[in-house]
């Protein structure tokens, strides 16, 4: 799958562009500021009908316009004997709207999955340093984007925790509690939160070794030195009624906190290197490294479940590596195991260098600045 062509109108800093790409390598080069990101998160937005960068829809319309408008032609095979056009658009003060082939998404959910695309930024850092939160929203990102079944236990599970919450709070202001009540939710909970751990524990034991391959790929010395490890943590108690007993045993805690304290919402996966907590002792360096693997992984993931190679977006991820390990991740990543990538560095003659040594990857390289992009 490649993106041919992409138009944009009043999105963030550009106007109007149209910009046609290679359907290996791109390289968006040009100082800090002038709307490189902004370019691989409109590419963000045909994929996952929301930016990855800023919440709200509305402020990525341009300053002084009404609108904003994001088409995308993508071709599904070498030949290009398929194609298909796919549009997000904004109007101030309506709902956004995706389009599919000319066809309006019903839901926003329906069109995730269709245009599969990995993304690496260097806000990604909190995938290591941030909360718990952060790292389950990475892998269930993941599991989202191939098995709809997935998302769907997802949004079951969040709508009986925030009903289960609310009634929680309701108890703590009126100054009772009513077990009838709250079971009810505990059995939407118990549902929809068992299958939800079960595919998370599936999940790891595939992404494992496929994270490890690429970290040693990227750091070819270091499963001798500080092997990478992750271990999945979860308060869940298995056997017949196990979460449901939890929740119960929980009952005067969840009272007093106002919120459900147990299930897979508190769930997280624990980073290491060797015996230590990336976290905490990990250099710049190994925690970049770290992250690239866990991106790389998450891309070899949805390409074996979907059967095609998602769009790889890489923002300014040079910044902690070393050259070496620069010009390694730019030729795996170009590469016939990849697909079309996208890199935005600030650098020129970074690119330049490490195309030099690999002439036959074919590639472009674009100058961005401010609202224009062209061809060098």
């Amino acid at each position: 799958m490649y993106l041919e062509r992409l138009q944009l109108s009043n999105f963030k800093n550009y106007t109007d562009l149209d910009v046609t790409f290679s359907h290996n390598v791109n390289c968006l080069v040009g100082n800090n500021g002038v709307g490189k990101t902004n370019l691989l998160d409109a590419l963000y937005y045909l994929s996952f009908c929301k930016s990855y960068f800023n919440s709200i829809d509305s402020q990525n319309i341009r300053s002084g316009s009404d609108f904003f408008a994001i088409h995308g032609h993508y071709l599904l095979d070498d030949k290009g004997d398929e194609t298909v056009a796919v549009s997000c658009t904004l109007q101030r003060g309506q709902s956004k709207k995706m389009k599919f082939n000319k066809k309006l998404c019903n839901t926003l959910t329906e069109h995730i999955g269709r245009l599969p695309l990995v993304i690496v930024t260097p806000s990604d850092q909190s995938l290591i340093l941030g909360g718990s939160d952060v790292r389950r929203k990475f892998v269930d990102g993941i599991l989202s984007q191939v098995d709809k079944g997935y998302l769907q236990m997802l949004l079951g599970y969040q709508k009986a925790l925030d009903q289960r919450n609310r009634l929680l709070k309701q108890f703590y202001e009126n100054r009772y509690f009513e077990d009838e009540s709250i079971a009810i939710w505990d059995d939407q909970l118990v549902r929809y939160g068992e299958p939800i751990v079960e595919a998370r524990r599936r999940f790891l034991d595939e992404f494992r070794p496929l994270f490890e391959e690429y970290y040693s790929l990227i750091h070819p010395n270091a499963q001798s030195t500080e092997p990478p490890t992750i271990v999945y943590e979860s308060q869940f108690v298995e056997g017949i009624d196990g979460f449901a007993t939890q929740l119960r045993d929980a009952y005067r805690r969840d009272a007093q906190t106002q919120y459900t304290t147990v299930g897979p919402h508190k769930d997280d996966f624990e980073f290491g290197i060797g015996e230590f907590a990336v976290k905490r002792f990990g250099s710049q360096g190994q925690q970049k490294t770290f992250l690239l693997a866990l991106k790389l992984a998450q891309f070899e993931y949805i390409r074996t479940h979907l059967g095609t190679k998602p769009i790889l977006l890489l923002d300014d991820v040079f910044d902690k590596l070393d050259m070496d390990r620069v010009s390694q991740l730019v030729l795996l990543v170009g590469s016939d195991r990849f697909g079309q990538v996208f890199i935005t560095d600030t650098q020129p003659g970074r690119v330049e260098d490490i195309f030099r040594k690999a002439p036959d990857m074919p590639h472009r390289i674009f100058t961005v600045a401010n609202g224009t992009v062209e061809l060098v």
